[in-house]
């Protein structure tokens, strides 16, 4: 029984960038001498096992067979005559293909370290084409290597997946799942633009516009932009989406990626406010306040915050109206028309529209 540590970390070390989880791939074990060695059994599919102290992955050497369309269609065999080498090859990329013995030695027979100094994403070999996830990963690790680039060969072959329709076999969970781990890397442009050269992102988000077009490259711009103050996922997304052809298109896409609900909901009220936004420093209080009653601001603030970064409007002047709105004192007002309910809404509206409007005063 030998055990290595294989793919990203081993891709990582390389780049002397940090390690956050180490797999490792078992050769010449059975899953019975995994037990009796106290390992914990977790894998549905093939045999995975946790480490007793740990906790780290450890798969079983294996093959696989492609049965059927999309991602789903393996067949998979370990077994203890299964060799190194012969899981290595079912990996995706070169980079991805090394292993690490436990004598420090790498195991490299794709000349992953070859492409990882030219900065090329090159697949393994044609069993690439069976598993059309790999597309979006790579996507997925362009953004994070911004600095690397897609072997021509490999993007010919992600072309003639997309055409083949493999793209299409997709479930929404996993697209969603991909973009979403995409758009929180570095360089999200790069992700599009990878999606846009093979042609899957006419397939998997038809809505945005052309990246080579003025609106396409502010999206890019825009999307990396959001890297740098490290906004949340839901803003990310909602800079993605507000360049959409308006709300209805958002929620198509939304719909059919099964995008959660804050997401949604936040890309949704960005594309919606957009106007409000723009015009926020000449809006009279009393718009102001309508606007913070239609965004929910009063019992979401920090939503109605992140809306104002994903709208990337200057947010000074609406914190500050939100602040003097909010210090109302809804509950006093509420007591002093306890006689009349239905005047309540009306007068915690108009409280709210003065101390906008003075502050407004104080800011002039």
């Amino acid at each position: 029984m030998r055990s290595y540590v294989v793919g990203g970390a081993v891709r990582d070390a390389l780049l002397g960038l940090p390690v956050k989880d180490h797999d490792h791939v078992v050769v010449g074990a059975t899953p019975e001498q995994m037990l009796e060695a106290g390992f914990r059994a977790v894998g549905r599919d093939f045999p995975v096992f946790l480490h007793p102290r740990t906790h780290e992955e450890y798969a079983l050497a294996r093959t696989e067979r492609k049965t059927a369309p999309g991602y789903h269609g393996f067949v998979f065999h370990a077994a203890p005559d299964v060799t190194l080498e012969q899981d290595l090859v079912r990996r995706d990329l070169t980079i991805n293909a090394m292993a690490q013995a436990e004598d420090g030695s790498i195991v490299d027979p794709h000349n992953g370290r070859q492409d990882l100094a030219a900065r090329l994403f090159r697949h393994v070999s044609d069993a690439f084409a069976e598993d059309p996830v790999r597309i979006l990963r790579i996507a997925r690790f362009a953004a994070r290597l911004s600095e690397f680039t897609v072997a021509p060969e490999t993007n010919a072959l992600m072309r003639r997946m997309v055409e083949a329709g493999e793209v299409d076999a997709l479930v929404p969970e996993r697209v969603w799942q991909e973009l979403a781990r995409g758009l929180m890397e570095d360089k999200p442009s790069r992700m599009l633009a990878v999606l846009r050269d093979c042609g899957a992102l006419a397939q998997l988000l038809p809505e945005l516009p052309a990246l080579d077009t003025p609106t396409g490259a502010s999206l890019l711009r825009a999307l990396d932009r959001a890297t740098t103050p490290d906004h949340p996922l839901e803003v990310r997304f909602a800079v993605l989406m507000r360049y959409l052809d308006g709300v209805d298109a958002i929620q198509a896409v939304c719909k059919r990626l099964k995008v959660p609900n804050e997401c949604r909901d936040l890309a949704v009220m960005t594309a919606r406010e957009r106007d409000a936004l723009r015009q926020a420093a000449a809006l009279p209080a009393e718009a102001i306040v309508t606007l913070f009653e239609r965004s929910d601001a009063f019992r979401k603030p920090e939503r109605f915050g992140r809306m104002l970064l994903a709208a990337e409007c200057t947010a000074t002047l609406l914190a500050h109206a939100l602040d003097a709105a909010r210090a109302v004192n809804a509950g006093e007002i509420a007591a002093r028309h306890a006689d009349h309910k239905h005047q309540i809404p009306i007068a915690v509206h108009q409280a709210r529209v003065e101390a906008v409007t003075l502050l407004l005063h104080q800011t002039n």
